[in-house]
């Protein structure tokens, strides 16, 4: 994933993720454009999970919601 493209369901796929990993906060998972990287590294730092792990749990919530 080299590109974030999440836009409007982002509340819905905070949730999800939310569920995923219940250690992570709002503050973690605030989404500002351009900054997909710091995200990534957010939710690793916090959830112990891998990068490809994040990118994949992210993914399925997008693709869950959002109507593409």
């Amino acid at each position: 994933m080299t590109k974030l493209e999440i836009k409007g369901d982002w509340n819905i796929i905070k949730g999800k993720l939310k569920q995923k990993w219940a250690l992570l906060t709002d503050d973690d998972l605030q989404f500002i454009e351009g900054k997909s990287e710091e995200l990534l590294g957010r939710i690793q730092k916090r959830t112990g999970e891998s990068r490809e792990a994040v990118e994949k749990a992210l993914k399925e919530s997008s693709d869950d919601c959002c109507c593409k």
